[in-house]
């Protein structure tokens, strides 16, 4: 008999936002045929997953893959799907307190009970939450401890693209996108159920056939003096795994009826997906080559899509979500749709990611329904000799006449992101950030001296983050600057910035060092993450909870070190993630590397197709342009 888990009123007035707990949510999805089943006889027919969050519950619902994948399950008669996040703190001792098991927002349910417990992994930062959330599922932490009582533990979002880290907690792993490689997954698995789940390792081998699937266990790593040396697939595993991608947006399915949450989160507003990956190539960026071949949806589709999202949902502003919202060839034409079918009906856009240009700017006074929001540009280098060796595609001058339009618009406050410790950067590319914000400070006030007006103070903000060589970039073999070299780049550039009118703010450094060994980490992680989990350390992205020097010792007590993982890595090494494709060739990623040290700019994809590899796939601009 299903017994459904509740927090009593008492233990959720004793947690901070109790409403990341209850549930109840509008268009929340609770199939009633599977609800009586299980009231029945404690079990269903349909295959039903968990769908986790590692993290809290404000985050995971800004998360439009989660919205996009929950609806997916929840598709099909023989799925079901439900929710949960990463308890925060102090639910987390509670339960642990209590003995309460972490459950399903929908029924109430343990993970433990579910036939898939499946994650959404986006940042490196998140692995010990994973295993918070399966420890108070009451599921075995190492696959290998698993037995055919236990849910299927799976995984995918960007990160899985290198999971070699967390490897042993993961029974599957999801390459690329989701809405029909899911579906593929879970219809092996009710041949497994209905079937009485007679032999889980068979189950995997099996798995292990669908394009996409990678099974850890069916691959063993191989080490030379302390170095990752290959990966051997086992019992006729495929030697290569291949990223699965959408060629058609259009059909796909789109939650046009999204789960309303009960808290404020973090990005509080509905979204349209205009369409996957980047024609820019911005050699740091992981999102730029693992998404590609850009596809775009059709104006009309979302239309439609943005019309049934406001009706159904109540949200007052809907974002326009993509990497690059500029680049959507239909801008105009869609944002003109959209607001002739929301006028009068006090509903905005939110058009982050533009390219601010006469059109942009125009576009933003008529979306904006209250005072001017700020500006947001991305340099991420202070001079043009390092902006060229990333291909950003951009100069100076773009720069500062973009603002001066903006500033002679009404615009006072901008906000400038750069990065530290990219590739070739010099002390003088550390200053060029700091000359860059002063140039546009002065641009402001001769831009009102112009027009013979008095300005109020302009805010403008200076942010860094750190360079982290990320897999399936161009700087992928690169080294990353210590914890002191970042150190010193803040301090210099923190001195050069005087203004009053400027703000300085930074990344945390240390939590970018562990990021980086993660990214580029290997299977001999996974005891360090486990060690460091059981000590303590979850929620590590935020940084009041991280511990670095409690990872470095937990590092070195397992014989390894920072520099296994952070210093460069020679062309012709083997990388912990040569065995899966994202279509994206290894000699396309060299060239860039090679153009990058000669400081040579790459073209846009529409502007002339590079020969990524990524035509492989058939689709989208790639094909499109052949």
């Amino acid at each position: 008999m299903h017994k459904e888990i509740r927090f009593s009123h008492a233990d959720l007035m004793s947690v901070e936002s109790p409403g990341r707990y209850t549930g109840g949510e509008k268009n929340q999805i609770i199939k009633a045929d599977v609800l009586a089943q299980l009231n029945e006889r404690g079990e269903c027919d349909a295959v039903r997953t968990a769908f986790c969050f590692p993290d809290v519950y404000e985050i995971g619902m800004s998360n439009l893959a989660l919205q996009i994948l929950y609806k997916v399950l929840n598709s099909e008669d023989y799925t079901s799907c439900e929710r949960a996040f990463s308890p925060w703190h102090d639910m987390d001792a509670l339960m642990r307190r209590k003995a309460i098991p972490l459950h399903t927002l929908e029924t109430g349910s343990p993970l433990s009970e579910f036939d898939v417990v499946a994650f959404s992994i986006g940042y490196e930062m998140a692995f010990t939450n994973v295993l918070q959330m399966l420890d108070l599922g009451g599921i075995p932490l190492l696959a290998k401890d698993r037995t055919e009582k236990d849910p299927i533990v799976v995984c995918g979002g960007p990160v899985a693209y290198n999971i070699e880290p967390m490897a042993d907690f993961f029974d599957a792993v999801f390459m690329g996108e989701g809405e029909e490689l899911d579906l593929e997954f879970i219809r092996e698995i009710k041949k497994y159920k209905d079937a009485g789940k007679p032999d889980r390792k068979a189950l995997l081998r099996q798995a292990a056939g669908i394009d996409g699937v990678y099974v850890p266990s069916l691959y063993q790593p191989e080490y030379k003096n302390g170095r990752f040396n290959g990966i051997k697939p086992l019992d006729n595993a495929p030697a290569v795994i291949h990223k699965r991608i959408i060629k058609d947006l259009d059909s796909v399915i789109f939650p046009d009826a999204p789960v309303v949450p009960n808290n404020n989160i973090v990005h509080d507003r509905a979204y349209l997906e205009l369409f996957r990956g980047c024609i820019r190539g911005c050699r740091f960026c992981q999102a730029g080559y693992i998404y590609r071949p850009v596809r775009e949806k059709s104006v009309e589709t979302l239309c439609r899509q943005g019309i049934a999202i406001e009706h159904n949902t109540g949200y007052d502003e809907l974002g326009i979500l993509s990497l690059s919202t500029s680049d959507y060839t239909g801008l105009r034409e869609l944002t003109d749709s959209l607001l002739a079918a929301y006028e009068g009906r006090h509903t905005s856009l939110s058009l982050p990611s533009l390219r601010i240009d006469n059109f942009a700017l125009d576009l933003m006074e008529k979306v904006s329904q209250t005072r001017k929001t700020g500006l947001t540009f991305a340099p991420e280098a202070g001079t043009q000799r390092l902006r060229d060796v990333i291909n950003k595609g951009i100069c100076e001058e773009d720069i500062m006449s973009a603002l001066k339009i903006a500033f002679a618009g009404g615009w006072s406050t901008v906000k400038l992101y750069f990065m530290l410790g990219l590739p070739t950067e010099t002390m003088e590319d550390v200053k060029g950030i700091a000359d860059l914000a002063h140039k546009i400070e002065d641009l402001y006030y001769d831009t009102f001296r112009e027009m013979g007006i008095k300005p109020r103070r302009p805010e403008i903000t200076v942010s860094t983050s750190m360079f982290i060589p990320k897999p399936f970039t161009p700087f992928q073999w690169e080294a990353q600057n210590t914890r002191e070299m970042f150190m010193e780049k803040q301090t210099y550039l923190k001195s050069l910035i005087r203004s009053r009118n400027i703000r300085y703010i930074w990344h945390d450094l240390e939590t970018s060092v562990w990021e980086g060994i993660l990214a580029r980490g290997d299977r001999r992680l996974c005891p360090v993450i486990l060690e460091g989990y059981k000590a303590g350390s979850i929620f590590d992205a935020w940084d009041d909870n991280f511990d670095y020097e409690r990872w470095m010792s937990i590092l070195v007590s397992h014989g390894l070190t920072r520099e296994m993982f952070t210093d460069g890595i020679e062309a012709g090494a083997p990388l912990a993630w040569d065995h899966i494709d994202i279509g994206v060739r290894r000699d396309f990623l060299l060239r860039e590397r090679e153009l990058a040290y000669k400081e040579v700019i790459t073209p846009n994809c529409r502007e002339k197709c590079s020969g990524c590899g990524a035509q492989c796939y058939k689709a989208g601009l790639c094909y499109e342009t052949r």
